[in-house]
């Protein structure tokens, strides 16, 4: 069947201010539908990916009825679902007799409610891991038979919602064939943040799934910690070897390791740093790790492996906020895995949230403090968002309260309000936190020597205009409801 796997369209502006978003935005490559397009090809459909951060919301409607698709599979997030809806109403009307099927985590946390929220337009909603479901679908659907027993299902059925069984969660992760990174068009533009990359092109890739953590924010297929050890499945090294060398021959040059924690198995962490310098792998590389299961061994063997930077999860600068955020890991472990990977040679990204449960407009100052102290290289300051399918968007009641409007629910949009905060107080500590750390004399110093390319130039550019409008603009990241960019239907540059 020819397929079509639709991420529906979004601008830079719906999410960052406008004044900031060319140093704040990224374009990531959509690492989970390209797993699920992998295996509809392994299965022997047409698959054609139709990608909103690079396609105005025309566009799609236009390339998709050029393709002429059977079946259509639409992402979604929280912040996307209005985006989704639009996409799938326009495409039911354009495309009477097309099978329209949506997932990603906001399905996967809703389920049937996705279904009444899309009316008619949507046929059905994966809630869980989509590579063998929609494969699955895709087949019934070739076959003329329905959807009845298929694991991981919710469908419409005449007038009724049917929600199948859950789908296990796949344990054997090598079984999977690799993303389908060949259906990228214009592969070369799926960039981080100016700043946060050495090399282009940029690839993703994952070597697990899951995690052992059960932080208050964090949004995990595997609720319980079942599958795999503890939660975490883990791919094997060699595994791991072969899409790496996959990805180098197809020419990228970085790759970014999206893994809740590379360090989650420690010893499997150092084999796979040895397997890349034992082969002489020639490519630059950024991880994210627990400041708990780091330390100068792993992290001298991840620089000597061409890794050159690590984001540490740090959060909060008072540990009363930590303990909230059920982070089970300590200030002082922070300082000292932040000393660590700066002694190994690498860079250190830190990002802190606002707005923890409890947390008073005092604590956040010192949440400041404690980053200017740390002196990462690079630090962000999110709100706390409470994303559906988290215990904080569950629980969100208790500790405060939750928008009702989904467009908030990125890191950006203070989705959530404790007691002890009003939203216009977070976003100020935002600001704050932002013009304080990125305006001290040394920082600035330091960036400056760094700059050794034009790539480098250019981010600091991007950087200093940011920070321009950091200090020119008051209230920069305070957006009211009436100035809400509509849907987009430009493609983003």
């Amino acid at each position: 069947m020819r397929c079509a796997l639709i991420i529906p369209a979004w601008s830079p502006e719906e999410i960052f201010p406008a004044r900031t978003a060319l140093s704040q935005v990224n374009y990531w490559q959509p690492l989970g539908t390209l797993y699920v397009a992998a295996c509809l090809l392994e299965a022997g459909h047409t698959v054609k990916l139709f990608n909103g951060a690079l396609l105005a919301h025309r566009e799609i409607l236009r390339q998709v009825g050029e393709f002429r698709p059977e079946a259509a599979g639409i992402y979604a997030t929280a912040f996307g679902w209005p985006g989704a809806l639009q996409t799938a109403a326009d495409l039911r009307r354009a495309h009477p007799g097309l099978f329209l099927c949506a997932g990603g985590p906001y399905p996967i946390a809703m389920q049937e409610r996705c279904l009444q929220d899309g009316g008619e337009a949507l046929d059905a909603v994966v809630t869980g891991e989509a590579e063998h479901t929609l494969a699955e679908v895709v087949e019934r659907l070739a076959c003329g038979r329905t959807l009845d027993g298929v694991l991981g299902v919710a469908f419409r059925q005449g007038g009724r919602i049917v929600k199948n069984p859950p789908r296990p969660l796949i344990e054997d992760l090598d079984a999977l064939p690799f993303p389908a990174r060949q259906l990228l068009e214009g592969a070369a533009r799926y960039l981080p943040p100016p700043a946060t990359y050495r090399r282009a092109p940029v690839a993703t890739l994952i070597t697990s799934r899951g995690c052992d953590r059960r932080c208050l924010y964090c949004f995990q297929i595997d609720r319980e910690r079942k599958a795999g050890r503890r939660g975490v499945r883990l791919r094997s090294v060699a595994n791991v070897l072969a899409e790496i060398e996959l990805c180098l021959a197809q020419g990228y040059r970085e790759i970014k390791f999206l893994d809740d924690s590379f360090a989650a198995d420690y010893e499997r962490a150092l084999q796979i740093c040895r397997a890349i310098r034992s082969r002489g792998l020639d490519f630059t590389w950024f991880a994210s790790a627990c400041a708990n299961q780091l330390d100068e061994r792993l992290l001298t063997a991840m620089r000597e492996a061409g890794c050159w930077a690590i984001l540490i999860g740090a959060e909060s600068g008072v540990q009363k906020n930590l303990n909230t955020l059920r982070k089970a890991c300590t200030l002082q472990q922070i300082r000292d895995a932040v000393r660590a990977a700066r002694k190994a040679g690498l860079q250190v990204s830190t990002p802190f949230v606002f707005g923890i449960p409890g947390e008073t407009f005092a604590e956040g100052l010192q949440t400041i403090e404690f980053a200017i102290a740390l002196d990462p290289d690079l630090a962000n300051f999110h709100c706390l968002t409470p994303f559906p399918g988290t215990d904080l968007h569950e629980r969100g009641a208790r500790y405060g309260q939750l928008s009702p409007d989904l467009r908030d629910y990125t890191y950006q949009g203070a989705a959530f309000t404790p007691h002890t905060l009003t939203r216009a107080q977070i976003q100020r500590l935002r600001q704050t936190a932002f013009r304080r750390f990125y305006s001290r004399p040394a920082f600035l110093w330091r960036r400056l020597r760094a700059i050794r390319s034009l790539h480098d130039l250019r981010a600091a550019s991007r950087g200093l205009k940011s920070l321009f409008w950091l200090w020119a603009a008051e209230g920069l990241f305070v957006r009211s409801a009436g100035t809400r960019p509509p849907a987009p239907d430009t493609a983003a540059d």
